[in-house]
């Protein structure tokens, strides 16, 4: 029963991954045969790891139609940044008094990082910022040590990680982006939960501008 729980557990974390680091964008159909050749497991693990991956919101099953991943409408990603907007900024406050020397370091080589492989130029490795990004929010998440507030964030925050291909992004926003992360060490290192907060929250509006009108050009297509 463990080794059949942990097959499981490892195809729900596999099936995410090739969701959230962009192999399956947002609406793209989740055949159970491709994804089990895939990841070399039977159908069984792959059809539990979509239900629970429904759950999570990530994906969407559909009656004699299978499973996709989740798509959003303009209005819905409002919502879903609203939602975002309220908890994020929050939770990085609550970070920075908890943050420690080794802590600010993390974030400071994490936003060098992703300095480094999405400035413009022939080095440029836009997909490489994804992962760099979601361990830069998620370390702060893990320091603000808020559980409720964290597991009501992970919803909002799916959503924008499946849309967030950063080639959608034009130059000066995503140049804002990347300047948003520095700045955030910045005010994780000078321990100013005010100022942490505030960008933070620009950041977020920055990338609502970006998904927003992403989704709306995809609903007038």
């Amino acid at each position: 029963m463990l080794r059949a729980e942990t097959s499981a557990g490892r195809t729900v974390a596999a099936v995410r991954e090739l969701i959230l680091r962009g192999d399956f964008p947002a609406g793209a159909r989740l055949g159970e045969v491709e994804l089990a050749e895939r990841l070399g497991v039977s159908r069984t693990p792959v059809r539990e790891a979509l239900g629970r991956l429904a759950a999570e919101g990530l994906v969407e099953i559909v009656p004699n139609r299978g499973a996709r991943v989740t798509s959003w409408t303009v209005a819905e990603l409002e919502g879903v940044f609203d939602l975002r907007a309220a908890l994020e900024p929050r939770l990085t406050a609550l970070a920075v008094p908890r943050a420690g020397h080794a802590d600010v370091a993390a974030l400071g080589e994490l936003a060098e990082a992703m300095l480094d492989v999405g400035a413009p130029g022939p080095d440029q490795d836009l997909d490489a910022i994804v992962p760099l990004n979601r361990e830069f929010h998620g370390r702060l998440v893990a320091l603000a040590d808020q559980p409720a507030m964290a597991s009501a964030l992970a919803g909002a925050i799916h959503a924008p990680i499946v849309l967030r291909n950063f080639h959608t992004y034009d130059e000066a926003s995503l140049r804002r982006s990347l300047a948003h992360h520095v700045e955030i060490v910045a005010a994780v290192r000078a321990v100013d939960p005010a100022w942490a907060q505030a960008v933070m929250t620009a950041h977020i509006r920055n990338a609502r501008a970006v998904m927003v009108r992403a989704a709306a050009v995809q609903e007038e297509s």
